[in-house]
């Protein structure tokens, strides 16, 4: 019998994977590298136990857009709620690209803009980024003018280099954007490592979407939740696109209470971004290259072997590392998401005898 077949553009494509192996420790996923607090838990744990299971949740997650309404400091008609930021970034998509339309990445970055553009039919215009990963102002304005795409991606601190959008680029690339009636995202699912955040641009005369995620400081990656914060006018678009009740009760349960330990957050926060200076002191010690970061990674590559070799060197070592030595403009790079002091120290050890060993 022959088999229905898919759409010739999604046949080409290959997915989005992030390997697991069986290691002592796993830095290669920008995870947390510890668990939120046990009351946390024990509070979710009894909410839940009270949900009316036979019930449907809220459809529109009202009280939960509420409580993010509250601590990024904006009004709940603001913010839009889903699965993970990756399903804002979907729903946003399902909204404003689609067949006829163009969306704008500038490379490298998180691939996830550019692939699930292609999903929904979108145009992808790749945009290149100078040798230190930097915008380069006149490609950004001679694309946004010539392509006119409906949606920009930017990333800030941009996956996987690490590097921050400031805000005057970022508001320049905004007026770009306005002139050609599009649409600017800026994906910040490591917002809170940043020195700045676009969540100071958001109100209902910008054409932008900011993006922001639980699974990276809140400690909730299992949970699979994220934001949008936009105009009332696009949340209103995007409610009409995304699926009915998307949001499962437990789900927007432990987002709700979440946001009850902001301190405990910002001092998780704390802590790696003073882990992220004392591993990039560390590497500067070593045969590597790597990328200023303001995020809960750092982008480095080895000098004297090349990047498949070390990586395989320290998954010897029980050390896993993301393998970026193969991606389009990432010649031999790999990424560390920081860990535990312990697991840090464990790493630079490790990595100090892959190299020494060529």
């Amino acid at each position: 019998m022959a088999r229905p077949q898919v759409r010739d553009d999604i046949a080409m494509m290959s997915g989005y994977h992030s390997p697991q192996l069986d290691v002592s420790i796993r830095l290669n996923t920008n995870e947390a590298p510890e668990p939120p607090p046990d009351e946390f838990r024990e509070r979710v744990a009894a909410a839940v136990h009270d949900v009316a299971w036979h019930r449907y949740p809220s459809r529109d997650a009202a009280g939960l857009r509420a409580r993010i309404a509250e601590v990024e400091g904006v009004d709940p008609s603001q913010v839009f709620a889903a699965n993970g930021s990756n399903e804002v970034l979907q729903t946003v998509m399902l909204a404003y690209g689609g067949a006829g339309r163009t969306a704008l990445t500038f490379e490298p970055t998180y691939a996830l803009h550019g692939h699930i553009s292609r999903l929904v039919g979108t145009r992808v215009v790749e945009g290149e980024r100078d040798d230190d990963f930097a915008l380069d102002p006149a490609e950004v304005e001679r694309l946004i003018t010539t392509e006119r795409p409906s949606v920009t991606f930017l990333c800030s601190p941009n996956n996987p280099t690490g590097v921050i959008e400031s805000e005057a680029t970022v508001r320049t690339v905004l007026d770009l954007v306005h002139a050609v009636d599009g649409l600017l995202v800026v994906d910040e699912a490591y917002g809170q490592f940043a020195p700045w955040s676009a969540l100071e641009l958001v109100d209902d005369t910008n054409s932008l979407v900011v993006t922001r995620t639980y699974s990276k400081t809140w400690s909730m990656a299992a949970a699979r939740l994220g934001y949008g914060v936009a105009p009332t006018w696009v949340v209103d678009e995007l409610d009409k696109v995304v699926l009915p009740y998307h949001l499962d009760a437990a789900k927007q349960i432990a987002g709700t209470i979440a946001l009850d330990y902001l301190d405990e957050m910002r001092a998780r926060v704390s802590a790696l971004v003073e882990e992220r200076g004392r591993v990039a002191a560390a590497l500067d010690e070593l045969d590597v290259d790597h990328w200023p970061s303001g995020a809960n990674f750092i982008l480095f590559r080895p000098r004297s072997r090349s990047g498949a070799e070390v990586w395989r060197a320290l998954v010897d070592r029980s050390i896993l590392v993301r393998n970026c030595a193969s991606w389009p403009r990432l010649d031999d790079c790999l990424r560390l998401t920081l860990g535990t002091r312990e697991e840090n120290d464990e790493f630079v050890s490790a990595l100090r005898s892959a190299l020494e060993a060529s």
